[in-house]
């Protein structure tokens, strides 16, 4: 047997390879790296295993493991427990699809152009918006780029946000807005009901507000009631409005075009994706003004026909980021999307149609309502903290219990439940109190085993 064409890890193979490249020791390799930072020791490693070795080795940590197909959960606050259709997974499995992850040679790629402009189309109707492009990395990253966009459209630099909006949310929408120069101000909201404090918004609102950003649900499950008059109060200022919504309660909540909303993002994660600890699917449309569009971050699909006209084609009519025109001129520096699940985005929503939206969303608030009917009955819990309708989510005030949160929430995990979210330290001044949710994904058996672990939890 000849050994040459046998790729292996032998001293004479070590020693062409670095004859080759004119290194004696293989430490040379790593001559940039500074002295004074490099480890002068072994690493503290065990014994080095097998491939089979190894594998058992992983399993038998992953089973330690529980997810949500094990436990019940009642956990949202950004990413949600939703059924995914098995069409969803079956569609967006197959090898044309799974594989074209993005079309950098858009004119062989219809395929993966059509179903990134349908899911353009039906977000745009979803939304009452003029024009979508083709997905963000999430919905913290939407808002990062939304905001960038509403300075760059209105040539100013201060980004109004409402006080109760997800911590995480607001550090990444900081990290974008930083560099650009943009300052953000949050809005004081009720403490009562939540809503905005339009007298706080207009003290704030001046010729320098670039856009004022609400949630619509908030992020802590409730409702803002009147948003026509946040849009009126920053239209008149010279400013874009600018909405997050959860796209699954479009069945039954207004649009956000339907209020003045100038750009509308949100998480699509709730549309045929599961729920994950990385990227999400981040939505992102607007008006369809010109100076609008072409300030837009991201890509954009377009329909249009062969030379001939003879044959419907897709492409690409607008992708304003640094690979394609002068750097100083790009939108964003985005270089991907997220577009197979913007793909099963588009099939969740044709699967579901305008008549499965509405039930889908019907059926959430009436699990919401039951579930709060239900906690409200359990000595020292007040449900919700917010005096105000709410979608999918709410907040539960442990204020009259002698527990902690921490000890009620492990207490749950030990009945195979998993709690809300702990917001004392996102939310000092609301108590010892914490995010639940409710979709379609719970059953009443569960929301009644939830309400009794509480009771004996609280009582324990």
């Amino acid at each position: 047997m000849h050994d040459q064409y046998i790729p292996n890890d032998t001293e004479e193979i070590r020693k062409k390879m670095m004859d080759a490249i004119g290194i004696k020791e293989i430490d040379e390799l790593f001559s940039d790296i500074s002295e004074e930072i490099r480890l002068k020791r072994d690493l503290n490693l065990p014994n080095p295993l097998s491939e089979l070795e190894a594998k058992r080795e992983i399993e038998k940590v992953l089973k330690k493991n529980l997810t949500v197909k094990e436990m019940t959960c009642f956990l949202g606050a950004g990413a949600w427990p939703h059924h995914v259709p098995a069409a969803v997974d079956y569609i967006s499995s197959r090898s044309e699809f799974l594989t074209s992850y993005t079309p950098y040679q858009p004119e062989i790629s219809q395929g993966i152009l059509q179903s990134l402009f349908e899911y353009q189309s039906m977000i745009c109707e979803l939304l009452d918006m003029d024009v979508a492009n083709c997905s963000m990395y999430g919905w913290p990253s939407s808002l990062g780029e939304a905001a960038r966009m509403a300075a760059r459209v209105t040539r100013r630099n201060e980004f109004l946000v409402p006080h109760y909006i997800s911590r995480d949310k607001l550090m990444v929408l900081k990290n974008y807005a930083e560099p650009a120069g943009i300052r953000i101000i949050e809005v004081n909201q009720s403490l009562r009901n939540g809503q905005i404090d339009m007298e706080d918004l207009k003290r704030k609102v001046s010729n320098r507000t670039s856009g004022v950003y609400v949630e619509n649900p908030s992020y802590l499950g409730f409702l803002i009631e009147s948003p026509e008059e946040i849009a009126e109060v920053v239209h008149d200022a010279g400013g874009l409005f600018l909405v997050g919504v959860d796209p699954i309660s479009l069945g039954v909540l207004r649009p956000p075009g339907d209020y003045g909303a100038d750009i509308a993002i949100g998480e699509g994660q709730p549309l045929g994706n599961y729920m994950n600890g990385g990227s999400l699917l981040g939505i992102f449309a607007c008006r369809g003004e010109d100076y609008l569009i072409r300030q837009m971050p991201g890509r954009i699909i377009g329909m249009t026909t062969t030379l001939d006209g003879k044959r419907q084609a897709f492409c690409m009519v607008l992708q304003t980021r640094e690979q394609h025109i002068r750097r100083h001129r790009a939108t964003s520096n985005i270089c991907t999307n997220e577009a197979l699940y913007a793909l099963r985005a588009a099939v969740y929503m044709a699967l579901l149609g305008p008549r499965g939206f509405q039930e889908l969303g019907e059926i959430i608030i009436s699990r919401t309502r039951f579930l709060i009917e239900k906690l409200s009955q359990i000595n020292g819990v007040r449900v919700p903290f917010f005096d105000a309708h709410h979608f999918k989510e709410f907040t539960v005030n442990f204020d009259g219990s002698s527990k902690p949160l921490r000890e009620i929430n492990r207490r749950l995990l030990e009945k195979g439940i998993i709690g809300g979210k702990d917001l004392t330290s996102e939310f000092p001044e609301l108590g010892q109190t914490s995010l639940y949710c409710v979709t379609e994904m719970h059953t009443l058996q569960e929301i009644e085993s939830l309400c009794e672990s509480l009771k004996e939890a609280l009582e324990a």
